[in-house]
């Protein structure tokens, strides 16, 4: 059984995936959708019949070896898998609940390194790993400091693991801006967002169109947007000081 596997399923970018996923690759028997909010997930059922929901918070252990133990029992065959599933909180550390910080890390570094190694051995040559970062993972961001923190990981980490599967699995880190979903509304929306994040604001479907076709051209890095390369370039020769003093 040849699926797709996607994480954070239920809004924004991993129901974008989600979307263009069943449209582009007709071959997939089924797709499994995972977010905590199984309502959501109910929803996008109803636009697409071949899902196969999994209502599952990705930093609880126990439904983490429930995911285990039903991949051993079908033993699909991942043709593609998209870790979407994350979260941001900005503010500074100091007025930041320290559960929230812990949660932060657990689910953007912590859950998402033990997904992606449960998946591995069920994907095949040619099979395919995107990895959700951010363009907040070029550099680090006071009051968002964990959450670019946890970026430049899973960043690093992808890059590594593409080096690891070279020549069997292709892994491409996802680098947006800021991208136009509810992800961005709870962040306090566009209008209280920096002055310098602004020109950087993308459509959820065109990040997700650019990051599935770097995928295919077998790119380790996707990064959507004239805006968005050019940051990643300033970053590379701009010290890291300075840019911290404009932000």
């Amino acid at each position: 059984m040849k699926i797709a596997v996607i994480t954070g399923a239920s809004s924004g970018m991993g129901k974008a995936f989600t979307k263009q996923i069943d449209e582009k690759y007709q071959e997939l028997d089924e797709i499994w959708v995972i977010a905590r909010k199984k309502e959501g997930l109910e929803g996008l059922k109803k636009e697409i019949s071949k899902l196969r929901i999994l209502p599952m918070d990705l930093t609880d252990r126990q439904a983490l070896e429930e995911f285990s133990t039903l991949l051993k029992r079908e033993k699909p065959c991942i043709q593609i898998l998209v870790e979407s599933a994350g979260m941001g909180i900005q503010k500074k550390i100091e007025d930041t609940a320290v559960d929230d910080l812990r949660r932060m890390t657990e689910l953007n570094c912590t859950a998402l390194t033990a997904f992606v190694a449960m998946c591995l051995p069920y994907c095949e040559k040619g099979s395919r790993i995107l990895c959700l970062a951010s363009g907040a993972a070029f550099v680090p961001q006071p009051s968002f400091a964990v959450y670019a923190a946890s970026k430049s990981y899973v960043l690093s980490f992808a890059r590594a693991l593409g080096a690891e599967q070279k020549g069997r699995i292709v892994v491409t880190a996802v680098c947006p801006g800021p991208v136009d979903t509810p992800f961005l509304e709870k962040m306090g929306g566009k209008e209280n967002m920096p002055f310098y994040k602004k020109p950087f604001i993308a459509d959820a479907e065109a990040v997700v169109k650019k990051a599935l076709k770097d995928s295919e051209r077998g790119r380790e890095i996707s990064v959507y947007g004239f805006a968005m390369k050019a940051l990643r370039a300033v970053c590379k020769i701009v010290p890291i000081r300075l840019l911290m003093r404009f932000m």
